[in-house]
């Protein structure tokens, strides 16, 4: 499955609960969307995500159901430095 960087800014500083965390994953299970992992900015405002997805579109309907924002979706390769030294 494509694998997507996924980029958010917050108008304040991010505080997820595990309500948020559960209502996020629930709405994505229906959009066939796979949140791997996040990295949050050291302001909390800024997040940048991995999800796995068939599509950008699915990504796309996932951030607008719980009304999350989302700043560009990029689809992405993974590398791993230690598999390509000789």
């Amino acid at each position: 499955m494509p694998l997507y960087l996924i980029e958010r800014t917050f108008a304040e500083q991010l505080e997820l609960t595990s309500d948020d965390v559960k209502l996020i994953e629930d709405i994505n299970v229906d959009e066939g969307v796979n949140w791997l992992f996040s990295f949050l900015s050291a302001d909390r405002r800024r997040t940048y995500c991995l999800y796995e997805a068939p599509s950008p579109d699915a990504i796309i309907a996932a951030a607008r159901s719980p009304n999350v924002p989302l700043d560009s979706v990029i689809e992405v390769e993974r590398f791993v430095p230690a598999e390509h030294v000789a």
